[in-house]
């Protein structure tokens, strides 16, 4: 078919497939004949290779088997549109351009066994629309987060293909890619990064949700507001929706009862009032009032229920002070248990334990006490107290699968972690504090955290240790006083609001890394 010089006719062949595969010395490619030719004086005669295709004996086949190639770089076979049949087997192959295969939508048949491949790019082989068998045998892979992209695509092609080795890390030794339980815990991190700023100060923040909308109700005591704000679903970002003023208004706590939403707004002057959203009007307008003689300086607001009845406790943190349990009537909210009084409580903290009801309170002049609903009087009686922790002010509870667990936080000495052990709760851990004022544990998926917050220093984020059941610094953050930690899920997005007592109220975003892009 072709008369010519043989040897013309082999170099023309042989570096045909060697014009972007680059080999580690020597002639690339077994030849009948032998004589050597120089890259230089091949390269123009490839140019023409894919415009002369009955050059080739056979152009759906091409085997480059047993030579010494160590790369295959971007576009090494362009313009063989139909190859079909592709052996590069028994090479020094160590890299592979991402598009090295590009334009081979025909090829059904691919061998890169017996080189030296420890990874492969991604989406190497996204081109091969016909692709039928690929052989990847007598390579040893790094199973690292570099193969994700190809532990994912073994799951989802419809291909052949042969047995993936891995070669490390030390866990995944000797065993099949294929038999990875999952790349997610080693090739994903996370962070927290700024969305949005909210261009005043806060001491607490509160998120419901009412007809499939999110909320957030913020406190501004220097502002006198009770701020509301939406998800806006456009523009991805929090808008203001409402807002209710009073006088030093340091807590707003949201309370749905059915379809009705209330908001306990706690003031530390002119007394605390219950507001209740009005649909005519689309805003929220005053209900009922809190008394005054019960409460005079309100530090926390704790919603609960119980057998189906709602509750909420306002903690009351003057000296003089009745910290209240208030229940809903079907009316409105009526004083229903005063818990103590003369200690001067912080906060307020509901658990439910193997099915029984607690609360705990946090006080500046005693330890934090656990009080026990009692079935029969149907009102919270002793149980016991939390020793060793003076001046503590703020506990919160969270669950990590099925343990339970509460925070202390203290703004002198170090705040705690505790886990409860069946008969009580027990530290596991000390976080160092000076400076805090608060403690707030919150969680986006299986992704646990601990925000402490300080006045002299950045506020820390601690995550869990699966392994070591302890929490780890993970990043820090500057909020100028911070008083409260909140966590806000919307659209499959989630949001970290940081209150400031001095500075702008922050909201970060919680986004997942993929380590293996």
């Amino acid at each position: 078919h072709f008369r010519g010089n043989q040897s013309s006719v082999c170099a023309v062949l042989v570096l045909s497939a060697a014009r972007l595969i680059v080999p580690l010395g020597g002639w690339p490619l077994r030849c009948l004949l032998t004589q050597r030719s120089s890259v230089q004086e091949t390269v123009l005669q490839l140019l023409a290779l894919s415009s002369h295709p009955s050059l080739l004996p056979d152009p759906g086949q091409l085997l480059l088997n047993s030579n010494s190639f160590t790369v295959i770089r971007d576009d090494a076979f362009a313009g063989l549109f139909h190859l079909e049949y592709l052996f590069i087997e028994g090479n020094k192959i160590e890299t592979i351009s991402r598009n090295a295969f590009r334009g081979l939508r025909d090829l059904t048949h691919l061998s890169l066994a017996n080189n030296h491949l420890k990874a492969l790019p991604r989406d190497v082989f996204s081109d091969l629309d016909s692709l039928i068998e690929l052989d990847l045998r007598g390579n040893k892979f790094e199973c690292d987060c570099k193969a994700k992209w190809l532990f994912l695509w073994l799951k989802m092609t419809n291909s052949t293909v042969s047995d993936v080795l891995c070669i490390g890390p030390a866990e995944y030794q000797d065993k099949k890619l294929n038999d990875v339980t999952s790349f997610d815990y080693e090739c994903t991190t996370t962070d927290f990064v700024v969305h949005q700023i909210l261009p005043y100060q806060s001491v607490s923040v509160d998120t419901f949700n009412s007809k499939n909308d999110v909320f957030v109700a913020i406190a501004q005591p220097s502002m006198e507001n009770c701020m509301v704000l939406e998800w806006d679903h456009i523009e991805m970002n929090f808008r203001s929706y409402d807002n209710i003023t009073g006088q030093s208004i340091v807590g707003c706590k949201a309370v749905l009862v059915g379809d009705q939403v209330f908001v306990v707004v706690a003031q530390l002057f002119g007394g605390s009032h219950i507001y209740k959203f009005d649909e005519s009007w689309t805003k929220f307008v005053k209900f009922q009032d809190i008394e005054v003689s019960r409460i005079s300086k309100p530090n926390d607001i704790e919603l609960f229920e119980i057998d189906s009845e709602m509750f909420f406790v306002i903690a009351d943190s003057s000296k003089a002070g009745l910290s209240t349990v208030y229940k809903w009537n079907n009316k409105g909210f009526y004083s229903y248990q005063s818990l103590h009084e003369w200690f001067r409580d912080t906060d307020a903290e509901f658990l439910d334990i193997d099915g029984k009801s607690y609360l705990i309170l946090s006080s500046r002049s005693q330890v934090p006490i656990i009080l026990q609903w009692n079935k029969a009087s149907k009102k919270f009686v002793p149980h016991s107290e939390i020793p060793n922790m003076e001046d503590v002010l703020a506990v919160k509870s969270f669950r990590i699968q099925d343990d339970l667990y509460i925070t202390l936080t203290r703004f002198i000495g170090d705040s705690r972690v505790m886990k409860w052990n069946s008969k009580q709760f027990v530290e596991i851990q000390a976080l160092p504090s000076r400076g805090a004022m608060t403690l707030q544990p919150f969680s986006f998926k299986n992704n646990y955290y601990l925000a402490l917050g300080s006045d002299y220093t950045f506020s820390q984020i601690y995550q869990w240790d699966g392994e070591k059941k302890i929490f780890r610094l993970f990043k820090e953050i500057y909020v100028q006083a911070p008083r409260s930690f909140t966590a806000v899920s919307t659209d499959r997005r989630d949001f970290f609001f940081a209150s400031s007592f001095k500075g702008n109220t922050q909201i970060f975003e919680h986004i997942i890394i993929d380590l293996s892009l």
